[in-house]
């Protein structure tokens, strides 16, 4: 797909010396550089949901294993 945007000069000054360093096109390095853009903002997805599913439920661990390790943790010498 063919699309027309508007950058600052000094972004595509450098986005020239890339493309020719790396030996690929300039359409080859913006689409590599929106590809990672997009992945790198997929796990801020992944945490929001995440985030909500669990703000459904406690944190908060079952009584008998809260008191269990409150236990284990009395007993144990602390220096």
């Amino acid at each position: 797909m063919k699309v027309a945007i508007s950058i600052p000069d000094r972004v595509f000054q450098a986005a020239e010396r890339i493309s020719k360093r790396m030996r690929i096109s300039r359409s080859q390095l913006y689409a590599q550089a929106v590809e990672a853009y997009i992945h790198s903002q997929s796990g801020d997805e992944i945490t929001a949901q995440l985030n909500k599913v669990y703000s459904k439920t406690s944190s908060r661990p079952e009584p008998g294993v809260e008191a269990a390790t409150l236990e284990v943790l009395r007993r144990e010498p602390w220096e």
